[in-house]
């Protein structure tokens, strides 16, 4: 029987477990699970179990040495993890050390890329008008480590390019919230809120599971990004449009 796409998983805290779930109802078998224990003594083939693709979700010290591994074995790899430096420059090295695919993105969501271009859009009419000041704040659970998040970073990225105008940052961390992201556009006498909201945490491992679908298809060597696989016109910030290798 035809088990569809077989996937190893790197990482097997909170994300990784939500993918190991949804990954059956989506045309992917979990292959292989790899812990830290694994993960610190170096991933071989072995460990691999004839995976086509890996999803790499672990810590910012652990993730550039896991992608190099993998990439060396000839797996491609779809990496969600943020918080460390330089991710761009690095899977860029790596990609053209190991002439295998990656994709990277800090945030999987389907909806952050359509919010994406709302903001673009946005940012670039108020750019024209005077008086309104911007604002990104972004919540998240207790536990997540990294602040501001990948997400945020990127989605003002985008819009200081669009609004040419710095535009602050507010992290709260509190209780067991996904993700929300809010950018506020203020003026003296009105308003604008544009908002995100991920209700739930499988959210990120369905559009991680697409990404992993598209990757293992056969790609060239290049760091592509989320909104390749959902062919979406605009460059974006999450990724410089894919980097050949």
């Amino acid at each position: 029987m035809h088990d569809g796409v077989r996937v190893a998983l790197v990482g097997l805290g909170r994300m990784g477990q939500a993918i190991d779930a949804l990954a059956a109802s989506r045309a992917c078998t979990v292959v292989a699970r790899l812990d830290g224990a694994c993960m610190a003594r170096g991933i071989t083939a072995a460990d691999l179990r004839g995976a086509h693709v890996a999803i790499e979700f672990t810590t910012p010290d652990a993730a550039a040495d896991n992608i190099d591994r993998l990439l060396g074995l000839r797996c491609p790899v779809v990496s969600g993890t943020t918080g460390w430096s330089t991710p761009q420059a690095t899977l860029d090295a790596l990609v053209r050390r190991h002439q295998c695919a990656a994709l990277w993105a800090p945030n999987f969501s389907v909806g952050v890329q359509l919010f994406l271009g709302v903001l673009e859009d946005a940012a670039r009419r108020l750019r024209a008008v005077p008086g309104f000041d911007m604002h990104l704040v972004e919540t998240h659970h207790t536990a997540k480590r990294d602040a501001p998040s990948g997400t945020a970073l990127a989605l003002v990225q985008a819009i200081e390019r669009a609004a040419q105008r710095v535009v602050p940052i507010t992290s709260v961390r509190v209780g067991h919230v996904p993700g929300t992201h809010e950018v506020v556009a203020d003026a003296p006498f009105e308003q604008l809120r544009f908002t995100h909201e991920a209700r739930d945490r499988r959210v990120f491992a369905d559009g991680a599971l697409l990404a992993a679908r598209w990757l293992a298809a056969g790609r060239a060597p290049a760091v592509y990004a989320l909104r390749d696989v959902l062919d979406v016109d605009a460059p974006s910030p999450f990724t410089d449009s894919p980097t050949g290798a």
